[in-house]
């Protein structure tokens, strides 16, 4: 999966956010603008190849404050369109560097 995928996605408004999105970006207290600007700057950290119904990622941003952020996309080839099924703010306690789970 590329990055530049789900970034066109976004620019191109061809996102579909999953209620489970929705409620944890609320939890988190993130915007959709936040959430999509730490994609635009961010880094694939984990792919999910056979996810289904679609290839999956983790990609891992900031925030406009520098804040990390987490978010885990599906993307489809076919249509072009992004899925966000999740976003949090990670735990320190759980990732090294934001980047690494811990074991």
């Amino acid at each position: 999966m590329d990055i530049n995928d789900i970034i066109e996605a976004i620019r191109a408004n061809m996102v579909r956010i999953t209620d489970h999105a929705d409620e944890e970006a609320q939890t988190d207290k993130l915007s959709f603008d936040e959430i999509f600007y730490s994609v635009f700057q961010g880094e694939i950290i984990e792919d999910y190849p056979i996810d289904k119904p679609y290839p999956g990622c983790l990609i891992y941003g900031q925030t406009f404050r520098g804040e990390p952020v987490h978010s885990v996309w599906a993307y489809n080839e076919q249509n072009r369109w992004a899925v966000l099924i999740t976003v949090y703010r990670p735990d320190t306690a759980r990732w090294i560097n934001w980047r690494k789970r811990r074991k």
